[in-house]
């Protein structure tokens, strides 16, 4: 790595993202993604033992058993949340302080923020169309909890006033930048981070680097965190597979397999959007792609976390895609907190659904709605398992649909966050090579290093 002129180079970044992109792929070689799967299984056998289905024991037995066992799962979650906001504003701002200039990280900037917003309503109209192709709510009828025969059918949803849009837009500025990461507003924490990135390019470098060294430790600080998150990843998916069967009963749960299906057609479509994208305009290969991504797309699998594999990701695209570390370790960060096209095409199709479900007639504008929203809290969501269901359930309010029936889907949520967060990944990456192609003669792959 040599450095960029600025005295901020590209040699101040990589050590420990490498450090732990080595763990990480330490993890997959390991079978990491394997013992997720185990774990899932076991967590599904053991919740059904315990759950209505088999009645081994007594419900209420069977339900504290269950939030026991879920116990690793949530402080997974809660280990990953906890860390996310530091490393978001660490990786964020060392990413735009390696860029070459200004003028470099404007251009890319409003690529990058541009090629996000409309793949993400791409996303989401696709699972408009597939959930309502499918139309896997035919098979759940009887099964809707009691909210539906409160609701006429009718969508009240209304698009926010227009009086309104200034100051929702200067509401996007922190005043407290504290109370931002505190509240967990991600939108705001990345803005800010954004700000101070380019105040750091801009000063000199005798300035910058006492705030660049501070953050190097920060961040190093944040990968040790997130290795000992990764431990209890196999141990997380167990707990929480095994509560929610508990809870559900594992028949409803297959019940489920036409939602399932749905969704997973939805997202194998998007990754075929993907794929012709990076043909058709980046000019790779797409088996050359996958088979160059495949470990990270593992772990994202494996974890349910975009912001968990952000090292590996940022090396994944440097090494294996030949990215330089000015695109890569501003693109993967921001793509982390912005870029959920997998999480809007999921609220896609679980809108439909539970319209079906409930007998709701969901009108060209609420559907324009649904894309809109989609899009717009996929901006500023935490990369982290699990966030979905809480994103959803603001859709599911806007369009008229009681949030409770997400009861029905939270079974089966587990699978369809690791798949979806492997979507989540592949446009990172994508966007990557994209911007890497549109801004500069690209640098050639290099193997990955073998470290210890």
């Amino acid at each position: 790595m040599t450095d960029n002129g600025n005295g901020n180079g590209s040699s101040y970044y990589p050590r420990p993202l490498r450090h732990l992109s080595s763990y990480l792929s330490g993890l997959v070689q390991g079978r990491l993604w394997l013992k997720v799967l185990v774990g899932m299984f076991l967590g599904l056998i053991v919740g059904t033992l315990l759950g209505p289905s088999v009645g081994l024991v007594e419900p209420a037995t069977g339900t504290l058993i269950g939030n026991w066992l879920a116990f690793p799962g949530q402080l997974f979650l809660a280990t990953i949340q906890m860390i996310v906001i530091p490393l978001v504003i660490a990786s964020v701002v060392r990413g735009l302080a390696a860029s070459e200039d200004l003028d470099q990280l404007r251009k890319l900037g409003l690529r990058v923020t541009g090629f996000f917003v409309i793949t993400t309503a791409i996303a989401a109209s696709i699972g408009l169309w597939i959930g309502s192709l499918m139309n896997p709510g035919s098979m759940m009828t009887g099964l809707a909890p009691p909210e539906a025969s409160t609701l006429n059918g009718a969508s009240t949803a209304a698009m926010p006033s227009v009086v309104e849009l200034p100051k929702t837009l200067i509401g996007l500025l922190p005043g407290n930048p504290l109370d931002a990461m505190v509240e967990g507003q991600m939108l705001q924490v990345v803005i800010f981070s954004i700000i101070v990135g380019i105040a750091l390019v801009s000063m000199a470098p005798e300035k910058s680097r006492p705030m660049l060294d501070l953050l190097d430790s920060l961040q190093q600080v944040c990968m040790t965190v997130v290795r000992w998150a990764m431990r209890l990843a196999p141990f997380a998916v167990f707990g929480l597979m095994a509560q929610l069967t508990t809870t559900i009963g594992f028949q409803a749960m297959l019940g489920m397999a036409s939602y399932v299906a749905t969704v997973l057609v939805g997202l194998l479509l998007m990754l075929g959007v993907y794929m012709l994208i990076l043909k058709l305009l980046a000019g790779q290969p797409p088996i050359q792609f996958i088979k160059d991504s495949r470990d990270v797309l593992l772990l994202a699998f494996s974890t349910s976390s975009s912001a968990a594999v952000m090292p590996l990701s940022i090396r994944t695209a440097e090494d294996k895609l030949g990215v330089r570390p000015s695109v890569s370790q501003f693109v993967i960060p921001l793509g982390a907190t912005i870029n959920m096209n997998g999480t809007a095409l999921y609220q896609a199709v679980a809108t439909v659904f539970l319209a079906q479900v409930y007998g709701i007639d969901l009108s060209m504008g609420s559907m324009a709605l649904v894309v809109a929203m989609a899009v717009g809290a996929s901006i500023g969501s935490p990369a982290t398992p699990g966030v979905g269901i809480v994103i959803l359930a603001m859709v599911l309010q806007t369009v008229g649909i009681p949030p409770g029936g997400i009861a029905l889907i939270m079974g089966v949520d587990r699978i369809l966050d690791m798949c979806r967060t492997a979507i989540n990944v592949t446009g990172d990456l994508v966007t990557c090579r994209l911007m890497e192609n549109w801004s500069g003669t690209r640098l050639p792959a290099e193997p990955l290093p073998q470290e210890p």
